[in-house]
Order: structure tokens, then C-alpha cells, then sequence
């Protein structure tokens, strides 16, 4: 064995002999403790890859586009547990959780980054197919933790939407795989990465167009896309906040990498038709209605879901455009969207125990009476707003630079989306942090550290990117077409 599959494997083995621990473990400290240390180790192995990356195994695939998504993924569930420890011992303490609830909710918690982690590693598109499905009932589970008729309800909602979407996924891959079968032979050929991509030239052009809009529409469930994102707001909603951070900077992210995944198979088959004009409708229509939404939002949680269905919007929109630029850009936005939201959760998650409610008439004058937490919150809101400096502007503008230079026309529906966004996190954001203080008072419970550290990585990135991540980005981009 390499060390690169020896790593590839810990980011499997890690969180699934954790799951396993955490659901004995009888006292809180202790499961805290291992969820955490388990995501830690989960992060090194994931940038263990950085520097030995191994060759394709029999059911692992360790690529440069797959290893941005671990390297991302594993970082931002590292710092997601080190905040939901506190969060989660707030939640005991109030009598929001039983014991058995918080071994069941930790375990489950490593069962995620299982299953994600499985799907960014899948040498065939069977097994990833299994993995996010895994995930989606993961998620499931963890919504409906609070066991309120609300949590029920959006735990249901998040299930039958998610199901019908996984559903339309594997139509999408069984397509994928009939047009493979005649030129590849039948078996597991038919569904390996590495095969498909060889011989995509040869497919039915036909069977893959097809099949690629039952695959964007499937994936683009769980990526949150209009008209496919009805369950996102409510699972953010009635959650724990942990588990929102994880769904916007983490389980959107992966479904997304399915999608260029098959966005490539395309481009390797010459007569099958350009995915990229799909993408760059549904990402467009996501970023002018969630904005549109946020004008309407009440509850604090539900008003950062519809700002992730924007987000989501305008990555897919970059990766539809293509192009060196415009794929940057969308590794770029990515990378700083999930950093920032998952950072914007953290100040939720504190903001929510401190004052005992989610709606937004009654959180008012953070930055008086908790200063820490509001100028947080500030600086995370303004820079998934897209004001400088932050990574997130610099995403932003490269993206429309990009769509100015290939699709004009598009260009003013554009800005016109994110001006829309602006105005409407601007003026919530007014609200919430300045002004006389209202409602409970009571202090923050659990570190801030996490929040802290992805805002001072998002502010950095607007200053300054390293050349070997720059290199790095622009080497996957051009392997994006």
C-alpha cells in the first residue's frame, strides 16, 4: 500500500470506527472529545493527499478534483465539531437533548462524513450514487434530532424531496451505464470513472444527453437548486445548527462534484450537447429567486438557507459559462462560500441560545451585547454580501468579468441578482447587530474560535491568495474545460 491509499482508506475508516465508538460511549465529554478528534484526523489524512496522491484502486479514486472537495470537506467538519461540542452541551444543559439523543447525534455526525467522504472517493458512479444517498438519510435523521412536529415535518420534507431527486440520480447513472454497455462490455467497467471516460467518445451520444437531465436534476436536488431546493430552508431550520453548517458548506458541495463529474463524461463525447447552458439556467434562476426570498424571510436560519440556494445558483452559473476564468472562480466561490456560511451558522448557532429564539424582529443590537459574536456576524454577512475584502468578492467579480466576456446578455441578470441579495442581507444585517440590545441576555456558551478562524481565512483570501493554491486552482480548472 502507498501512503496516498493508506490515507484515501483512513478518511473511511476514520469516521466509520468512530460512528461505531460514539454510539457506546454513555457520557457526553467523551463523545465530544472523539467527534472532534476523529474530524481532526479526518483533515490531516485529507491533506495527507496534498502531497502523495495514489494511483486508482479497484474502488477509490484520488484525483486533483476530488482532492480539493476532501481537503475542503474535512476541514470544514473539523472545525464544525470542535463548535458542536458546545453547542451540543448548551442543548443538554437547556433540556433540549437527552443523553441518548447526543450519542445518537454524534454518531451520526461521523456517519456523514462517511458517507461523504465515500462519495468523493467512488471509483464508480454506482458506489457514489450509494454513498450520497447514504448521506441524504443521515441528514434525515439528524433534522428530525429535536423530535418536534416542526423537525418531523422538514425531516419528512427533506426525505421525499431528496428521494425523488436520488431516484431521478440513479435513472441518470442507469442511463450512463446503457450507453457505456455496448462499447465496454457489461460488469463494473460500465460504471468505473476511469473506464467511462476513456471510452466516452464512443457512447450514444443520445442515452447521455438524456441521461445528463436526469443527473442534473437528480444532484441538483441535493445541490439546492430552483425549482429543486423546497426542502433546504426547512432542514436548516429545524436542525441543529451544526448540521445547517454541515449541509451549506459541506453535503451541497459533494452533490455539486457529482454533477461536474458527469459534466466532464459530456465533454469527452463529442456529440453530446454542452451542459453548460443547463447549468447556467438553473444557477441563474436559483440566484434571482432566493435573493427575491430574502426579502421575506422571518427566522434568522431560514434567511442563510436561501442565502446558500443563491450561492449554489451562482457557482453552478460559473462552472455552466466554463473556461479557465470562470472555473476558478466557481473552485474560488466554493471554497469561500462553504468557509463563510459554515462561519455565519456558528454565530447563529450562539446567537439562537443566547436570546432562546430563531425570528429576527426579536435579535437585536448584537454588537452592544455581545460584541464578539455581533462584530462576527458583521464581518461574516458583509462578506457573503460580496464586499471587499474578502475571498467572496473576489469569486464574485471574477464571475462576472467571465460572463461579461462570454455572455453579455446574461451579465445584467447577473448583477442584477446579487444587488437583489445585497440589499436584502444589508438590511436584515442592520437590524441584528446594531441598535438598543433586546431580549434575553445571557452569555456565550462554547468557543467562538471556529467562527473566528473561517472569517480570517475569508478576509485573507480577499487580501491575498498563495501562488501554490492559485496554481493549484487554475491547473483544476483548466481540467474542467
Amino acid at each position: 500500500m502507498t501512503a496516498g491509499f493508506d490515507a484515501a482508506s483512513a478518511l473511511l475508516l476514520l469516521p466509520a470506527l468512530a460512528a461505531a465508538v460514539l454510539l457506546a460511549l454513555p457520557g457526553y465529554r467523551a463523545g465530544a472529545v472523539v467527534n472532534t478528534l476523529a474530524a481532526f484526523l479526518s483533515f490531516l489524512a485529507a491533506a495527507s493527499l496534498l502531497v502523495a496522491k495514489p494511483e486508482d484502486g479497484a474502488f477509490l479514486r484520488v484525483d486533483d478534483l476530488n482532492i480539493v472537495f476532501l481537503v475542503l470537506n474535512s476541514f470544514v467538519g473539523c472545525t464544525t465539531a470542535l463548535f458542536s461540542a458546545g453547542y451540543i452541551a448548551h442543548e443538554l444543559e437547556a433540556g433540549r437533548l437527552t443523553i441518548g439523543q447526543m450519542r445518537f447525534y454524534h454518531a451520526m455526525y461521523q456517519a456523514l462524513l462517511f458517507a461523504m467522504n465515500l462519495a468523493l472517493l467512488a471509483s464508480s458512479i454506482g458506489v457514489m450514487w450509494v454513498a450520497i444517498e447514504m448521506a441524504t438519510l443521515t441528514t434525515v435523521l439528524m433534522v428530525g434530532l429535536y423530535r418536534t412536529p416542526a423537525a418531523i415535518e422538514a425531516a419528512w420534507k427533506y426525505f421525499i424531496l431528496g428521494s425523488v431527486g436520488i431516484a431521478l440520480a440513479l435513472f441518470g447513472s442507469i442511463l450512463v451505464y446503457m450507453a457505456a454497455r455496448p462499447v465496454v462490455g457489461e460488469g463494473p467497467d460500465g460504471m468505473a470513472w476511469a473506464v467511462l471516460m476513456a471510452h466516452a467518445a464512443a457512447f450514444d451520444p443520445a442515452l447521455l444527453n438524456l441521461a445528463f437531465v436526469f443527473l442534473l436534476l437528480g444532484y441538483g436536488t441535493k445541490v439546492g437548486l430552483v425549482p429543486l431546493h423546497a426542502w433546504l430552508p426547512d432542514a436548516h431550520a429545524e436542525g441543529p445548527t451544526p448540521i445547517s453548517a454541515v449541509l451549506s458548506g459541506l453535503l451541497l458541495n459533494v452533490a455539486l462534484y457529482a454533477v461536474l463529474r458527469f459534466k466532464l463524461l459530456l465533454a469527452a463525447a463529442p456529440g453530446a450537447l454542452a451542459p453548460g447552458p443547463l447549468l447556467m439556467g438553473l444557477g441563474l434562476l436559483s440566484l434571482l429567486f432566493a435573493g427575491g426570498m430574502l426579502y421575506r424571510r422571518r427566522d434568522i436560519k431560514r434567511l442563510f438557507a436561501f442565502s446558500s440556494i443563491e450561492h449554489m445558483g451562482l457557482i453552478a452559473f460559473a462552472f455552466g459559462i466554463g473556461g479557465p476564468i470562470a472555473n476558478f472562480a466557481g473552485l474560488l466561490h466554493m471554497a469561500m462560500h462553504s468557509l463563510t456560511k459554515s462561519a455565519i451558522f456558528f454565530g447563529v448557532g450562539h446567537v439562537v441560545q443566547v436570546k432562546g429564539t430563531q425570528a429576527l424582529s426579536e435579535i437585536r443590537g448584537l454588537t452592544a451585547s455581545h460584541p464578539v459574536l455581533g462584530w462576527g456576524l458583521v464581518l461574516g454577512v458583509a462578506a457573503i454580501a460580496g464586499l471587499p475584502p474578502s475571498g467572496v468578492f473576489m469569486s464574485e467579480f471574477l464571475v462576472v468579468t467571465s460572463t461579461v466576456a462570454h455572455a453579455p446578455a446574461l451579465a445584467a441578470l447577473l448583477v442584477a441578482g446579487l444587488l437583489l441579495a445585497f440589499g436584502a442581507l444589508m438590511l436584515r444585517l442592520h437590524g441584528l447587530a446594531f441598535g438598543a440590545p433586546t431580549g434575553r441576555m445571557a452569555p456565550v456558551k462554547g468557543t467562538q474560535a471556529p467562527m473566528l478562524l473561517h472569517l480570517a481565512l475569508v478576509v485573507g483570501a480577499g487580501l491575498y491568495l498563495p501562488p501554490p493554491l492559485v496554481a493549484w486552482f487554475q491547473h483544476i480548472a483548466r481540467l474542467l474545460g
